[in-house]
Formats: C-alpha cells, sequence, structure tokens
C-alpha cells in the first residue's frame, strides 16, 4: 500500500476512533499513525532525488515515530515578547531552566526540556522566540515550525489581545493543534478586572480555544509588601516573594495529557507526514512530467528525423507506429503504471482515431507530404522532409500527452472520455510553433548528418 493510501485511511481512522477515558482510542490512534510513518519512510516508489531534497523532513518523521514509540508529549510555550513565556516554563517546571531577564526577547532560539510524566508519557516544554522579535521574521518563522511539529500549544498573554497576537493565534489555528490560552502576570489585575479579562479574551479565542482552556496564572507574582509602623511612629517596608500561581493550569496540562495525550502526539505526527505525504506526491508528480516531457521530446525527434529519413510513404507510417508504441511503453513505466504491448497498441488506436476525427486534413497533408517526398530530389527533398517530419512529430507530441494524460489519471480517460481528453490536448497546443521548433531541429539533425557523411 502506498504513503498516500495510508494517510487517506489514517485520517478516517483517527476521526471516527473511540476516545475514550481507558486509554483504548490512544493507543489505537498511536498503532496506526506509527504504521503509517513506517510507511512513509519505508516507500520505495518515492525517487532518491525526491527523497534526498525532503531529507529534513524525512528526518523529522522519524523523530516523530521514536517520539511516539517513547510516549512522549510536546507543548510548545507561544506568545509575544516578554509576556514571560519563559518564566511560565520555569514557574511550570519548578526550576531556573529557561532563560530570562529584563532584554527585549531573551529567548533567541527554541528550547525543550523534559517536564513530568503524567499517564505514562513524558512530557516536554518547549520554549520559544517571541513572535515580535525585532529582527522577527526569521525568529517568528522558528516559533511557527515549532508550533507546527508540537502537540499542544501554549499561547501565553498578559493581558488584552494585540492585532499581532490576535493574527498569530488565527494562525496557529490552521495549524490544528489544540490550544491552551494562558493569561499571565494575573496578579496584577484585581478580581474583577480579571473576570472581565478572562470573559474578553475567550471572546477573542472562541472558536480556536475552548473556553475552559483560557486560564489565568501568574509565573512571577509581584513581591507582597508589608508595611509596619515602629513605636516611634516610623515605618519599615517588608517584601516576601510569592510562589508562582500556575496550578490550575498545570491541572489543565495533565487532564488533557491524561485523557488524550497519545491521541494528541499521532495527531500531530499524523498532520505533519501527511503534509510532507502531500509533497511528496507533488513533487514525484513534478519529477515524473519533466523526465516525460524530455522523453516525449526525444520520441518526436526520433519520429520526426526517421519520417524524414525514410523515402518511403509506407514505411513512414509503419515507422511511426512503431516509435508511438515504444513512447507509450516508455511513458508507462515513468508513471509507475507499466503497460504490455497490447495495452499500448490500444491506447495509440483509441487516441488515434479521436485525432483523426479531429484532424483529419493535417493527416491528409501529411499524405501528400510523404508522396512529394518520394519523387523529390536535392534540396526540396530536405524541405519536403523536414516538413513531414515536422508533422510526425506534432503527431507524436499529441499521441505523448494524451496518454501522458490517460496515465496521470490512473489509466483513465476521466469523465469526460477519451473524446474530451484528446480534445483537450489538442486545443492547448500551438500546433504552429511546435511545427517551426519540430523542423528547425530535424533540419539541424539532417544537415548535422549529412556533414557527417562528407
Amino acid at each position: 500500500m502506498s504513503a498516500s493510501d495510508w494517510w487517506a485511511r489514517l485520517r478516517s481512522r483517527l476521526s471516527s476512533a473511540p476516545r475514550g477515558q481507558d486509554g483504548t482510542g490512544n493507543d489505537f490512534h498511536t498503532a496506526q499513525t506509527s504504521e503509517a510513518l513506517r510507511t512513509l519512510l519505508n516507500d520505495k516508489s518515492v525517487p532518491a532525488s525526491v527523497r534526498n531534497e525532503l531529507n529534513d523532513d524525512f528526518a523529522q518523521v522519524q523523530a516523530l515515530l521514536d517520539k511516539l514509540d517513547a510516549g512522549d508529549l510536546h507543548i510548545a510555550v507561544f506568545g509575544r515578547v516578554s509576556v514571560g513565556k519563559s518564566a511560565l516554563g520555569n514557574a511550570l517546571l519548578g526550576r531556573e531552566v529557561f532563560a530570562t531577564g529584563v532584554l527585549h526577547g531573551t529567548t533567541k532560539t527554541r528550547n525543550a526540556t523534559r517536564w513530568q510524566e503524567v499517564g505514562g508519557q513524558g512530557l516536554h516544554l518547549i520554549d520559544t522566540p517571541g513572535i515580535n522579535e525585532l529582527s522577527g521574521e526569521e525568529r517568528e518563522r522558528l516559533a511557527f515550525d515549532v508550533a507546527a511539529i508540537s502537540d499542544l500549544v501554549l499561547f501565553v498573554v498578559d493581558g488584552d489581545m494585540t492585532q499581532s497576537e490576535l493574527d498569530a493565534l488565527h494562525t496557529l489555528g490552521k495549524t490544528q493543534r489544540p490550544l491552551l490560552l494562558a493569561l499571565n502576570k494575573a496578579d496584577r489585575y484585581t478580581a474583577d478586572e480579571r473576570t472581565r479579562l478572562l470573559a474578553r479574551l475567550r471572546e477573542h479565542a472562541s472558536g480556536l480555544v475552548r473556553a475552559d482552556d483560557v486560564i489565568a496564572c501568574a509565573a512571577l507574582p509581584a513581591e507582597r509588601v508589608v508595611v509596619q509602623v515602629g513605636v516611634d511612629g516610623g515605618e519599615s517596608e517588608t517584601r516576601t516573594a510569592q510562589p508562582p500561581d500556575v496550578a490550575a493550569l498545570e491541572a489543565r496540562v495533565r487532564a488533557i495529557a491524561e485523557r488524550e495525550g497519545k491521541t494528541l502526539a499521532a495527531l500531530n505526527a499524523g498532520l505533519f507526514a501527511g503534509d510532507l505525504s502531500d509533497r511528496v506526491a507533488l513533487r514525484v508528480a513534478a519529477a515524473r512530467k519533466d523526465l516525460a516531457q524530455r522523453v516525449i521530446r526525444n520520441y518526436c525527434l526520433a519520429k520526426g528525423v526517421a519520417v524524414a529519413l525514410n523515402p518511403v510513404p509506407v514505411a513512414d507510417l509503419l515507422a511511426a507506429a512503431s516509435l508511438d508504441v515504444a513512447l507509450v511503453l516508455h511513458l508507462g513505466k515513468v508513471y509507475g503504471l507499466p503497460l504490455t504491448r497490447s495495452e499500448a497498441g490500444t491506447l495509440i488506436a483509441t487516441i488515434c482515431a479521436q485525432l483523426a476525427a479531429l484532424m483529419g486534413a493535417i493527416w491528409g497533408v501529411h499524405l501528400v507530404s510523404s508522396a512529394l517526398k518520394g519523387v523529390s530530389a536535392g534540396l526540396t527533398t530536405v524541405v519536403t522532409a523536414g516538413a513531414q517530419g515536422a508533422l510526425a512529430w506534432y503527431a507524436t507530441e499529441l499521441v505523448g500527452r494524451a496518454a501522458e494524460k490517460y496515465l496521470v489519471q490512473g489509466k483513465s480517460w476521466g469523465e469526460g472520455g477519451a473524446k474530451r481528453a484528446v480534445a483537450d490536448i489538442v486545443a492547448s497546443l500551438d500546433r504552429d510553433s511546435i511545427l517551426r521548433e519540430a523542423r528547425a531541429a530535424i533540419l539541424a539533425r539532417l544537415r548535422g548528418r549529412a556533414r557527417e557523411l562528407r
């Protein structure tokens, strides 16, 4: 089974499989995705050139497979510069791991560290650069890349959302990763202000983040200040550091991980690898098309020269038929759909029947030119041969393009049938420019051969 078939089946299964508290759905998703990842990695139909071009992506698929096997869940901490992403990560970890500071945008690259184990899974936090760094385009792209390969995204804000944050949230929504929205520095607000602000954030995130997943927290609460008045009436101030207030956020992450952590990891891996599978298919299709165009041109030139050199009209037709069969057989191999000679002959007969109905006048000119070539001599023969060879070239171009369309559609003419498919091919080609190009190439080849014989 090909990788593309696997992804079609996997997407259907992931959307319909049960997701129960007992972990049955989680294990199902993990097993199915792991099998599909291995299918993609071992797909022998992917040309070496395409695999080399996408080498980093295939390496990422292997990393995702390893992550599934290890039972890890990656959580990206994401947000604007200086909202306290690194501090929040440290508060959740319970230790200083991620760099924090007063400089604008302390985090320069993504950082990942293991957090804790939940339901047999290792949770990993990934700190990312701010999305609005001054030299921001590259770092912002990095942050989005991290989100794209994470299983859960923790989007951190410290107040009402700015337009850039709203844009980023909607962009993240398109990655189809589940989102948590954390209001950090919540201690700066009164209880009423916090309630209104959370309501506002839920309104902004409607359709992207569940209401229960918009949570207030404080990674570095302000110090508690106590003013004491002495017996002499003098005042003294005592400042006491306050512990992080992240219990509600941690509990929410743990609940998600316990309920569907393996499913999230499987979905993320499936989304990434499914996208890679689509890109592989596009690259393979492009590579095959480029190769098919070269094959068609080579056969056009070979047929044009063969017809131009052969002075016997009937032999022209035999040479043309033989080359057309060889062309169709070659194209079948290019598209991974090998044909027998019988199938190739039937396909050519179908194409030529439609061409004859559409272009009878052209074939009439071909026969007249063939007759003229047999009785001409000298330069006239060369000129007439070039004209006839050009028509043979054009005919092969039509046959090749029509056969290619039939193969691209999986040995099918599509809903419109052969008549419509061939008519579309004829309409898409500029006959006059092809004939000019063909005649020039054939005459150049003929003159080259003439010089070699001198």
